[in-house]
């Protein structure tokens, strides 16, 4: 896999929701930086991340990230599997890659 995504956040998450049981309203979200609401409808709340390189995130936690300067329109979305954060790739870290960790745009975070 490449160093980042093919663009694809939202598609990927959304799958490992219905995977894992979740019954995603249609008509599905495709821009992961709008997915705060899709989680909220599925009984997810927003928590509290101050400094993301210190927080101690749980299995099933999911991180909307808003586009920063410079990239896409359509922001990020990503689940953390226990160990990794996981979207369209296997994250190196909170920051869903270079631009991201380097601009460091808004960003909330959701547990179930």
């Amino acid at each position: 896999m490449r160093g980042f995504g093919q663009g694809k956040c939202a598609k990927h998450v959304r799958r490992a929701l219905q995977a894992a049981g979740a019954k995603v309203p249609q008509p599905y979200e495709g821009s992961g930086k709008d997915y705060g609401r899709v989680l909220l409808q599925l009984g997810f709340h927003q928590i509290t991340v101050e400094k993301p390189e210190t927080f101690s995130f749980m299995k099933g936690d999911i991180m909307v990230m808003q586009p920063h300067a410079g990239g896409g329109p359509h922001g990020h979305v990503a689940g953390f599997d226990g160990k990794k954060w996981i979207s369209d790739h296997v994250q190196t870290d909170f920051w869903a890659g270079p631009g991201y960790r380097k601009k460091r745009p808004s960003y909330a975070v959701y547990r179930y």
